[in-house]
């Protein structure tokens, strides 16, 4: 089994090669560069250096989302297009979902969380013994009522993601069970993860045709936001209907 994963729901951009329960190259970048300058570069290079012919494998792992808007459009559109071209089927991987799968074998509560900004975060809970297992599904929700939930669990609990160093202080005030951040090198986004987890979906049919595949944003975009909040303003107040 060889699995191409990509990775772009953030500031972190990153390609892998998966093949037969190995991870034969990855190459990830966490710099401010667009994902339009780095994801097909990275391509081409692992694929030259081990040799891959991308007409071998067996999917396409894309990093579903949520994230940043554009990096995920970004992500889509590249993994898209080589379905397309190669006649491949594409994985959707949930962020944050690839993010907790590098934990394996703590007994911890395994929660990576992303900034989305206005206090809120994009978040989920695992764990990973033997098998792992998502506890709650991605969601965006008050970094606060979370901690709350963390604590209602009553069990300790390791954080990871982009979403840390920006909450850090609120995670440090209010969380009240034991807790641990991750080390740098397995807290942030990366395709390896992706493309190992995309080979478990893989397993178990969880495929889709390039031409279906949309990634999963969570909230709508600012700019939508922004359009809603102005059509609203145009439209004026409410007028009441009597009947």
């Amino acid at each position: 089994m060889k699995i191409l994963g990509i990775e772009s729901a953030s500031l972190t951009a990153s390609a892998a090669v998966w093949e037969d329960e190995r991870l034969t190259a990855e190459y990830t970048v966490d710099f401010k560069k667009t994902h339009s300058q780095t994801l097909l570069p990275m391509i081409d290079e692992i694929v030259r250096m081990t040799e891959t012919d991308l007409e071998t494998i067996d999917a396409i792992a894309v990093s579903g989302g949520p994230g940043s808007f554009t990096g995920l459009r970004i992500g889509s559109a590249t993994a898209k297009g080589l379905g397309l071209a190669l006649d491949k089927p594409l994985i959707h991987v949930p962020t944050l979902d690839a993010m907790a799968y590098q934990h394996f074998g703590t007994d911890r509560l395994i929660c990576p969380i992303m900034d989305a900004r206005r206090g809120q975060v994009y978040c989920g809970l695992y764990e990973f013994h033997s098998e792992f297992q998502v506890l709650k599904p991605q969601a965006a929700m008050d970094l606060k009522e979370l901690l709350e939930e963390i604590n209602e669990k009553k069990r300790p609990v390791v954080f990871l993601g982009d979403g840390v160093p920006v909450g850090r202080a609120v995670i440090e005030e209010r969380t009240r069970v034991p807790f641990v951040f991750a080390p740098s090198f397995s807290c942030r986004q990366r395709a390896g993860a992706v493309a190992a987890l995309g080979a478990e979906y893989l397993k178990a049919g969880r495929t889709e045709q390039a031409g279906d595949y949309a990634p999963e944003y969570l909230r709508v975009s600012q700019a939508e936001r922004e359009m809603l909040e102005r059509k609203k303003r145009a439209e004026g107040p409410a007028k009441e209907t009597i009947s």
